[in-house]
Parts: C-alpha cells; structure tokens; sequence
C-alpha cells in the first residue's frame, strides 16, 4: 500500500479499525512493544487489583506499620508530542516497522 500497489487507504484503516484492542497496532500507537497485549480488560484488571490491595490496607487493623503490598505490574506511559495534523502514512509505517 505504501508503494503504491495493494489495496486502498480507506479499505486498510477500516480493517485496523475492527481489530481488538490488544493487537499490536494499538501497541504501536500507544507507545511499543511493552504495551502489546494491553487492552481495555486488561486494564481493568490491573485497577482493580490495585483497588483491593489499597482496601486491604485501609481496612486493615495493625498493631504495627501495614505491610507493603505489590502494585500490578504495567508499562510505562507513552511520551506524548503535542503534534498537529494528521500522521501520515509513512510515519505510521515507521512505527509499526519498529515493533
């Protein structure tokens, strides 16, 4: 599509559009590999694991300091440019190609 044979811009975005949140365009998007697999459950998981432990601790009763509890493991946020316009074709193949 990038060289110009295959098929049409409008035909490839709309069947990135319908792929699950966990494929690795969204990863791409979202800052790397390290967030591959991360989608919306997963991301739910995640809080609401921290949500429990944070409840743990607070109802907890505790004759000395609370014990340290884990977080759920996540990826580091993207860094984010404040970038005007649209992304064109070739930097989007840039960024898959990196993965």
């Amino acid at each position: 599509m990038i060289a110009g044979a295959g098929p049409a811009p409008r035909l490839v975005l709309e069947l990135v559009r319908w792929l699950p949140d966990t494929a690795a365009v969204y990863a791409a998007d979202a800052g790397g590999r390290e967030h591959y697999g991360w989608g919306v459950d997963r991301h739910m998981r995640a809080d609401l694991f921290d949500a429990i432990q944070n409840l743990t601790r607070a109802a907890g009763q505790w004759r000395k300091k609370p014990p340290k509890l884990p977080k759920w493991p996540r990826p580091k946020p993207p860094k984010r440019q404040k970038k005007q316009g649209k992304t064109s074709l070739q930097e989007l193949h840039q960024r898959l190609s990196g993965l």
